[in-house]
C-alpha cells in the first residue's frame, strides 16, 4: 500500500501525526493508499516555512511571478494523461471528465499570465496644490485553500494560481479522499520555477482545518464544500480576523418552457444531472417543466434516456458516461435519500439503487435515478443529493416556476430553456442566483469571470477566479504624496481637502 505524504517547503514530508486516512478505489471498492492527516503542529510547520519564504517571493516583479505560471501550464499539458488517471482512480469520475477537472484549473492559470496588468493600481497627478495620489495592490502573506474531493484539480488552482501570483505563499489543505493530484500539482509548480515554500500541501481532517482557521499568521482562507461546515468555516475564520470566502452547497434548478427545444433540454439533463455521477456543486438536480404537457413530454423522453447510461470504471473506455460514488457512506447516503423519496411520495421512473457490475462487485456505483411528481416538502428536494438522481417538480406556468426556484434557500446555479427571448431576459434578471444558464445547463463562468453562488450557496463579499481572485488575495494601499517645493503654509488643523 502506498503511502501519502504532506509537501511543505518544496519536498515531500511524512505524517508525523500518527493518524492516517484510507484512499480509496471507487470502482473496487479496495484501499490503495494511506494519507497522513496533520497535527496542529505539522500544520504550523508549513505555516512558519510558507512565512519565511513569502517575502522574497512577494518582491519578485508580477511579470517574473507569471512567467512560472506560463511553465507550469505547458507542464501541464505534459502530463495530462498522467494527471488525469491518477485523478480518476482515486475519485472515479471518467477520464474525459477528468481532463475536463484539469483544463478548467488550467484556465485559471492562464488567466493568471496576465498578472501584471491584474495587479495594477491607479494613479493622480496634481490631486491637490502639489499632491499625487496612487494606489498599490500588495499580497496578503501566507494564504490558505480548503477544497473538496469533487474537483481534486480545479478548485485548488481556482485558489493558490490567483494568490501566488499575486505574491502570496499558500498553504493548501485538498480532501483526504483523493489527495495524490494535489500533491502532483505541487510537484509541477516547483518544476514550473516556483521556489520552495511557496505552495505547501498539508493533507488533514477537521484537526487541520480549525489549525488553519486559528492559526495568527494566515491572513485568507478559501473554502468549498458543503453549506454546514462552510458556514463553520466562515464564523470561525471570521472571528479570528482574517479574510474569508466560502461556497456551500448547492439545489440547481432547470426551468423547461413550453417552447424549449425538447431534445436540448433532455441532452442537457443528461449530461448536468448524470454526470460525475452527480457529484458536482454545479449539477442540474431539479427539472422543472412548466405545464403538465412540457411535463409529461420530458419524463417520457428522459427515462429511456437514464435508463441507458453507460456506468462503468473509468478503465472502461472514453464512452463511458458516468463512474461510482467516491466512498461507500457516498453511495449509501444517496440510496438513503433515494428511499425516502419513495416513501414519501414521489414516483420513481428509473431505479437505480439496484445496480452491480460484474468484477466490481465492491465499487461505489449506485444507477441513474430519475424521480417524477417531487414536492417541495420532500427530503430529496430539500437536500442536496450529491448523486446520481434528478427529480422532477412540475409547474403550472413561469410564474410557479420561478418562485420554486427563488424561493429555495440555495443559490448556486439555475438554468431557463426556452426560445422566447423575453423570458430569458426577464429569468435573468430576477431570479437570485449566482450563475444563470439560458439554453446552457451548467452555467460555470470561464476563467475571466468569477464563480459564485448566492444565498446559502456563498458565504463573503467575493468570488473565486477572475478579477476577483486577484482582489481577493491582495489588499489596496492608498499613498498620498507631496514633495517640498519651498512652499510654507503652516500648520493646518483641519481635515485636508482638495479644495
Amino acid at each position: 500500500m502506498q503511502e501519502l505524504t504532506h509537501f511543505i517547503g518544496g519536498r515531500h514530508v511524512k505524517g508525523t501525526s500518527g493518524r492516517s486516512a484510507e484512499v480509496f478505489n471507487p470502482a473496487t471498492g479496495e484501499v490503495e493508499k494511506r494519507t497522513p492527516l496533520a497535527s496542529v503542529e505539522e500544520l504550523g510547520a508549513a505555516v512558519a516555512n510558507a512565512k519565511q519564504a513569502q517575502p522574497a517571493w512577494a518582491a519578485v516583479n508580477p511579470q517574473r511571478r507569471a512567467r512560472v505560471m506560463m511553465k507550469f501550464v505547458e507542464l501541464l499539458h505534459r502530463d495530462m494523461d498522467k494527471l488525469a488517471e491518477a485523478l480518476s482512480r482515486e475519485h472515479g469520475k471518467t477520464l474525459p471528465d477528468a481532463k475536463g477537472d484539469i483544463v478548467r484549473g488550467l484556465e485559471v492559470a492562464e488567466f493568471c499570465f496576465g498578472a501584471p496588468h491584474h495587479l495594477k493600481g491607479e494613479y493622480t497627478g496634481n490631486a491637490g496644490p502639489g499632491i499625487d495620489m496612487y494606489s498599490i495592490r500588495q499580497p496578503l502573506g501566507v494564504v490558505a485553500g480548503i477544497t473538496p474531493f469533487n474537483f481534486p484539480a480545479m478548485i485548488p488552482m481556482w485558489k493558490f494560481c490567483p494568490a501566488i501570483v499575486a505574491g502570496n505563499a499558500f498553504i493548501l489543505k485538498p480532501s483526504e479522499r483523493d489527495p495524490s493530484v494535489p500533491l502532483m500539482l505541487a510537484e509541477l509548480m516547483m518544476e514550473a520555477g516556483l521556489p520552495a515554500g511557496i505552495l505547501n500541501v498539508v493533507n488533514g481532517d477537521k484537526e487541520a482545518v480549525d489549525a488553519i482557521l486559528d492559526h495568527p499568521d494566515i491572513m485568507a482562507v478559501g473554502f468549498v464544500g458543503s453549506t454546514p461546515i462552510a458556514e463553520h468555516v466562515y464564523s470561525r475564520g471570521c472571528a479570528a480576523g482574517k479574510r474569508v470566502q466560502c461556497f456551500g452547497g448547492a439545489k440547481n434548478h432547470m426551468i423547461i418552457m413550453p417552447d424549449a427545444d425538447m431534445d436540448q433540454a433532455v441532452d442537457a439533463l443528461i449530461g448536468a444531472g448524470y454526470g460525475a455521477a452527480g457529484e458536482r456543486c454545479m449539477a442540474i438536480s431539479v427539472a422543472v417543466p412548466v405545464g403538465e404537457k412540457t411535463a409529461d413530454a420530458l419524463v417520457e423522453r428522459l427515462v429511456p434516456r437514464v435508463e441507458a447510461l453507460k456506468i462503468a470504471p473509468y478503465t472502461a473506455g472514453d464512452d463511458v458516461d458516468m463512474g461510482p460514488l467516491v466512498t461507500a457512506a457516498a453511495r449509501d447516503r444517496v440510496v438513503g435519500l433515494v428511499d425516502s423519496g419513495v416513501a414519501q411520495g414521489a414516483e420513481l421512473a428509473v431505479d437505480g439503487r439496484g445496480f452491480s457490475m460484474q468484477g466490481y462487485e465492491d465499487g461505489f456505483f449506485v444507477g441513474g435515478c430519475l424521480f417524477d411528481k417531487v414536492t417541495t416538502e420532500m427530503d430529496i428536494y430539500k437536500q442536496e443529493i450529491f448523486g446520481p438522481v434528478l427529480s422532477v417538480v412540475r409547474s403550472k406556468d413561469y410564474s410557479d416556476a420561478l418562485d420554486l426556484t427563488m424561493k429555495n434557500p440555495y443559490g448556486n446555479g439555475t438554468a431557463i430553456f426556452t426560445r422566447d427571448g423575453d423570458a430569458a431576459r426577464d429569468f435573468c434578471d430576477r431570479v437570485n442566483v449566482g450563475m444563470v444558464g439560458v439554453n446552457v445547463p451548467i452555467p460555470v463562468p470561464l476563467a475571466y469571470y468569477t464563480f459564485g453562488g448566492w444565498k446559502a450557496s456563498g458565504f463573503g463579499d467575493l468570488n473565486q477566479h477572475g478579477p476577483d481572485g486577484f482582489r481577493f488575495y491582495t489588499r489596496t494601499k492608498t499613498v498620498t504624496s507631496r514633495w517640498p517645493s519651498g512652499v510654507k503654509e503652516g500648520a493646518n488643523f483641519s481635515i485636508p481637502t482638495m479644495g
